[in-house]
């Protein structure tokens, strides 16, 4: 996987416009028939979930950005000079990224999200098994944080949710100490919903094109050092050549109980491996990267 990120990170699911159908949203129907019975958590098209094979492909492809942000937090860890380095993710979902940004080198990883039950799973699951792991339930506009309190933030897959979202970067900033780093990623509007006026995923607010990323992040005062785009690898795309299948178009417009045996057998060995993070052809790339200084 290809990155530097060192140098100087509801609308009417119906409204789609005209055009063929967009190729980052599955329907939320889909979603479920995906995760049933698979994990605790109902997987409704809103966040992904570990341990779920027909889910893999998109687990996978959110990985990628836990992996840059631990290269972060390592980087944290051989410069940091004072005080504990205390991680946030902002928005954790499941929580399976909190123990990989611990292994990382962090001292304290904090995972916040707003769904009670979400949270639950997440402190039985992970935080039990590790004092240093804390989940709480709180807005993402009003986080039981002090000022300057971590040294890395991160948000994955979660500014595309929100209706504040300057209230949101406005407190992702105020937590973040002056020499920290806030990485965000989000789809990228170009190819998620190409030919939608208003995102088709109905957990979405608003969706970005690289352009109008940058433009938002920059506006609430965020230095964006790297803009990076999620792509196929080589391999996947090799994959994908030698068995003649679209996996992405498969997955976004049929049930997994109608894929072709050639596309499940795909999805359940797709890695994050199978896939590049790299600041080339950003139009082009299915998710966004940004790793931001707080100003």
């Amino acid at each position: 996987m290809e990155m530097n990120p060192a140098d100087p990170s509801g609308p009417d699911p119906s409204a789609r416009g005209d055009g063929p159908p967009a190729q980052g949203s599955r329907p939320p129907d889909t979603a479920r028939a995906a995760g049933r019975d698979s994990h605790p958590l109902v997987l409704t098209g809103e966040r992904t979930l570990p341990d779920v094979p027909d889910e893999r492909y998109w687990f996978e492809r959110h990985v990628v950005a836990y992996e840059l942000a631990a290269d972060v937090v390592a980087e944290q860890r051989r410069t940091r000079r004072r005080g504990p380095l205390v991680v946030l993710d902002a928005g954790c979902g499941e929580g399976y990224g909190l123990p990989r940004l611990r292994t990382a080198g962090a001292d304290r990883v904090i995972g916040v999200d707003l769904d009670p039950q979400t949270v639950a799973h997440a402190r039985a699951r992970y935080a039990a098994e590790d004092d240093h792991l804390e989940v709480l339930e709180a807005e993402l506009t009003d986080l039981p944080l002090a000022d300057t309190e971590v040294a890395v933030c991160v948000s994955f897959q979660v500014i595309e949710h929100l209706h504040d979202i300057p209230g949101y970067l406005r407190e992702l900033r105020r937590v973040t100490d002056r020499d920290g780093t806030i990485v965000i990623s989000t789809p990228n509007r170009l190819t998620f919903t190409p030919h939608a006026d208003t995102p088709v995923n109905p957990f979405h607010t608003r969706e970005f094109s690289p352009d109008e990323l940058r433009e938002e992040l920059t506006r609430a005062g965020l230095a964006v050092r790297w803009l990076a785009g999620v792509h196929h690898a080589a391999t996947l795309l090799a994959e994908q050549a030698a068995r003649g299948i679209d996996l992405l178009a498969t997955l976004t417009t049929t049930p997994p109980e109608d894929w072709p045996p050639e596309v499940r057998a795909l999805v359940h060995r797709v890695g994050s491996h199978m896939f590049d993070v790299h600041d080339a052809d950003l139009d082009a790339s299915l998710d966004l990267i940004a790793v931001c200084g707080p100003s």
